[in-house]
């Protein structure tokens, strides 16, 4: 343990030092504040408080801006090691790649979290401010505050994985941005287009509710909005969020970070420094 968070510390001095913490923080901070105010019209036409139609308007705005931050914070984890000609002086300290990886990890998630309360919590005290009432939303905040923790956990896994086999940062910010855009944004308009073609049958019924929970962006939008009372906020894919189960939703949640990272050290091994 003594060894992942000195890897942890350096990782985060790092991150400091790349302006990361100031970027992932600002960034939150800004949209939560936005989404704050001009999110909570439909608050009378729902019939739910200001706060929990925040939080519905906070999951689409975590689903895209999340992974991206974790994915831009990991891409060049290894990648960037190898091109800078640290890592074979890194592989020397009695430190095993399991480790390093954890630190990375706990480094760049402790960003996420730090950038995730200051987001939130301007949310929710600008809320609170405006209409008192609205401190009954409170439980869904902290849903979607460890919920969109544990998203970015998956994605940053993804990101060292990513990292590992591209081995040049150029590479590996490219095939993160594609697992951006193909995860985030183009697999919920095949899915819509397929429902549509389908008019109603087998694959809307049977394969695509799995297919939204095989998804970490869907299962994360899923489970909030499934838990909210502003469900009705929600439009597109969202609106599956009254159809599906939370609790295999939440399962889908609480098993892709531990899958991402068993990718990333499956790949972090097979490179050579």
């Amino acid at each position: 343990m003594n060894r992942i968070l000195a890897t942890t510390a350096s990782e985060f001095r790092i991150a400091l030092r790349n302006r990361w913490v100031a970027i992932a923080v600002i960034l939150m901070a800004l949209f939560s504040l936005v989404l704050s105010a001009a999110g909570s019209a439909p608050t009378g036409a729902v019939g739910a408080d200001r706060l929990s139609v925040t939080v519905a308007s906070l999951t689409s705005l975590s689903v895209y801006l999340v992974p991206l931050v974790a994915l831009l914070m990991s891409f060049d984890a290894v990648a960037g090691e190898v091109e800078r000609g640290t890592l074979p002086l890194l592989l020397t300290y009695p430190v095993s790649r399991g480790e390093v990886l954890l630190g990375k990890l706990f480094a760049h998630l402790a960003i996420l979290a730090l950038a995730v309360a200051v987001g939130y919590g301007i949310a929710a005290g600008a809320a609170i401010a405006v209409d008192p009432g609205a401190a009954g939303g409170l439980p869904a905040l902290w849903r979607l505050s460890w919920s969109s923790v544990l998203l970015g956990a998956t994605f940053l896994g993804a990101g060292y994985a990513l990292s590992s086999l591209a081995r040049r940062p150029s590479g590996a910010a490219g095939l993160a941005i594609g697992l951006w855009l193909g995860l985030v944004v183009l697999y919920d308009i095949g899915l819509l287009a397929a429902v549509v073609a389908d008019d109603g049958g087998a694959f809307t019924t049977d394969v695509f509710p799995l297919a939204l929970l095989a998804n970490p962006a869907d299962a994360f939008r899923l489970f909030n909005l499934s838990a909210s009372e502003a469900t009705a906020a929600a439009a597109g894919v969202g609106g599956a969020a009254g159809v599906i189960p939370v609790w295999q939703s939440m399962l889908s949640v609480l098993i892709w970070p531990f899958a991402a990272l068993g990718l990333a050290t499956l790949a972090f091994r097979r490179v050579t420094p």
